[in-house]
């Protein structure tokens, strides 16, 4: 558990949700038991309105004047506020001068006996509220994972070996990769996931991949993934099993089509495509260690590489890098240049053409994975 701010006025925030709730809740804990006593006061500060966010301000008021009757302290948890950003309820000009009259009073207040949390999501860092708690007290920011991000894969392993070992577990190098890999960058999810590991291993202390595979689910991030992944290990059944269960689901998420999942597929076969000649080039070698791969990448010339991140290894996440990086030698350069025309190919009939787009992109994995003769 991370240690407790010196300051009596704590500020836990961000769009990662999970971990904001997560910390707050640890700190509060923390705090009361720093404390003791029975007078800690939980505020709940997520409301519809402005006249909601007004009365949860004044219980604020009235809870810090409130002097604690038992034991040495007290601490008020302003909990899940969602008017400090820009929302519709925080540019009531109401809120603002409320959060501005509040800001003055926490500037003088005697801090003896009382300590503050608030937790929220995200925050205006622009309003006179933010730079007061930022001055006079602390501030923890916690962004999610996205996995635009180069490093959410490395910080997702991080949390989750610390969540693992702190429920006296070990877990392997490589069931941490595929852990990660099913879930994608959830933290929530992640954490749950944890939580279903640690109970399905029972009294053992290790977690292995067969564990993982046996008893983790996959969200949409990481069912994208799999495609990819099935196309990469040239695994014929499970790549047309993963592209029905994509095709079935597109029927209930607009947000999916089948130019979607095709340039997913684009995208792994250009990975593969440009580690084969990182490898060819010598700049990497075969590393079935994710920490070393990336050492690796950090030591390539950025120099040698295009500007165009299209066709810039290093503008990849380098755990899409890794994951592709023993799927590379399934197949010959020959084979993926030829796969790209495929989907070239493919693309320009799923565009101009009348056949069903299912059919469409299955000829075109189908012949992908079918080896070609060497001649060819």
């Amino acid at each position: 558990m991370p240690p407790a701010p010196d300051s009596p006025l704590a500020l836990v925030c961000g769009d990662d949700e999970f971990a904001v709730k997560q910390r707050a809740r640890q700190l509060f804990q923390q705090w009361s038991e720093d404390l003791g006593g029975m007078d800690h006061e939980i505020i709940e500060a997520s409301v519809a309105n402005s006249g909601d966010a007004l009365a949860a301000l004044g219980r604020l008021r009235e809870a810090l004047q409130t002097l604690p009757f038992f034991g040495s302290g007290k601490v008020v948890w302003l909990r899940d506020c969602n008017f400090l950003g820009d929302e519709r309820t925080a540019s009531s000009q109401a809120v603002t001068a409320a959060l501005g009259e509040l800001a003055e009073e926490l500037k003088a207040f005697t801090w003896k006996s009382v300590r503050l949390l608030i937790s929220a999501g995200k925050v205006d860092k622009r309003k006179s509220f933010y730079k007061t708690l930022d001055k006079i007290g602390s501030v923890e920011l916690f962004t999610a994972w996205s996995a635009d991000d180069r490093d959410w894969a490395e910080r997702a392993e991080a949390s989750a070996l610390a969540t693992i070992r702190s429920r006296q577990k070990e877990i392997s190098r490589a069931a941490l990769a595929e852990l990660v890999s099913r879930v994608g960058p959830h933290a929530r999810q992640l954490d749950s996931e944890i939580e279903k590991l640690c109970l399905f291993t029972g009294d053992r202390k290790q977690i292995e991949v067969a564990d993982i595979a046996t008893i983790c689910t996959q969200n949409k991030t990481a069912r994208a993934f799999a495609l990819g992944d099935a196309l990469g290990d040239r695994d014929l059944p499970r790549l047309l099993k993963r592209l029905d269960e994509e095709l079935w689901e597109m029927k209930t998420d607009k947000d999916k089509s089948e130019i979607g999942l095709l340039y997913g597929l684009i995208g792994k076969i250009r990975a593969m495509l440009l580690l084969k000649e990182m490898l060819r080039e010598g700049w990497i070698k075969p590393e079935a260690d994710y920490n070393r791969f990336k050492t690796q990448l950090e030591r390539v010339p950025a120099d040698k590489l295009p500007a165009d991140k299209r066709f810039n290894p290093l503008a990849l996440n380098p755990y899409v890098l890794f994951k592709a990086l023993p799927q590379a030698k399934k197949y010959t350069r020959n084979e993926l240049v030829r796969a790209m025309e495929l989907l070239l190919r493919c693309n320009q009939r799923l565009v101009s053409s009348s056949l069903e787009e299912a059919l469409v992109l299955q000829q075109a994995l189908v012949q992908i994975i079918t080896p070609q003769p060497a001649a060819a």
